[in-house]
């Protein structure tokens, strides 16, 4: 059913399970999984030798380790996993990078670290399933 999964991340619990639906899903469907972490520009400024350009460095940093444990988490499982840390608008990339690898699924978490309150769907969540094209699984 599925060939090419999606899964963004930004290290929350929700996050975190969602990256553990993905997985069972790839694993049940043999599919190929792409994990992402998208440092968000509108909250961390793109470099530019400032005192952001720190903090935008570890957000990336701190991203590519979220992409590295997804990762290690399909070799667990004998699934192969694909990663991507960009820059931009959270939302925006999440979908055009699923149709750039032509995703079958996209699975993303109810809401990420950001959102503050827990009974309503992240801002970013609620984007991607209103914009996305394709099916999205919400993990809570």
């Amino acid at each position: 059913m599925y060939d090419t999964i999606v899964v963004a991340t930004d290290g929350s619990a929700d996050a975190n399970r969602a990256a553990t639906h993905a997985l069972e899903q790839a694993e049940q469907h043999g599919a190929e999984l792409h994990a992402v972490f998208v440092v968000d520009t509108d909250r961390h400024a793109e470099p530019a030798l400032s005192s952001m350009e720190l903090e935008t460095i570890e957000v990336e940093e701190w991203g590519n380790d979220e992409l590295a444990e997804v990762a290690e988490r399909g070799d667990a499982v004998d699934v192969e996993v694909t990663t991507r840390c960009c820059h931009g608008k959270p939302y925006v990339e999440i979908i055009s990078y699923a149709d750039e690898v032509d995703a079958d699924l996209i699975v993303l978490g109810y809401h990420g670290h950001s959102h503050s309150k827990g009974d309503q769907i992240g801002s970013v969540t609620d984007r991607v399933v209103q914009n996305a094209g394709r099916p999205v699984l919400v993990a809570t």
